[in-house]
């Protein structure tokens, strides 16, 4: 299998490089503070929430990649597998939420929420574009 190299391709890398790298920063940086200075009130809310931000950019690119792929064939499969991550998170997060309403789960995920559970599934998406369509990353033009 090649890889696609698209222009838009490129771009998608990229951005996510750069989003996953600023997770990390966020991520560790907000959980230190958290240790070392124990911050209260709105400022306790604001620092929780920068982690989430660099995820929010990762879907953001996911979308725009859609948005900016030219070849038909690889939006299709980039579409199918994206619809494939949204179900499968859907799915997962439902089962839980149920799961708590009857008690039979603790509250809470343990972090594994519902961006976790979609990346999760785009991977998962990406190995049924194989099995399904038979390819995951691969131009029409290259088959």
């Amino acid at each position: 299998m090649t890889q696609n190299t698209s222009p838009a391709v490129k771009r998608y890398l990229r951005r996510i490089a750069v989003f996953m790298t600023l997770y990390m920063v966020a991520l560790f940086g907000a959980k230190w503070l958290f240790q070392a200075f124990v911050p209260q009130g709105a400022l306790a809310y604001a620092l929780a929430i920068v982690p989430a931000l660099p995820l929010i950019g990762v879907f953001w690119a996911v979308m725009r990649l859609l948005v900016e792929e030219r070849d038909e064939y690889m939006r299709m499969l980039f579409v199918r597998q994206s619809l494939f991550a949204t179900g499968f998170c859907l799915t997962i997060m439902t089962i839980w939420q149920w799961l708590q309403n009857f008690e039979l789960v603790p509250p809470g995920n343990g972090g594994f929420g519902a961006a976790f559970l979609w990346f999760i599934g785009l991977g998962v998406g990406a190995i049924y574009n194989q099995v399904t369509m038979g390819d995951t990353f691969r131009k029409e033009a290259d088959q």
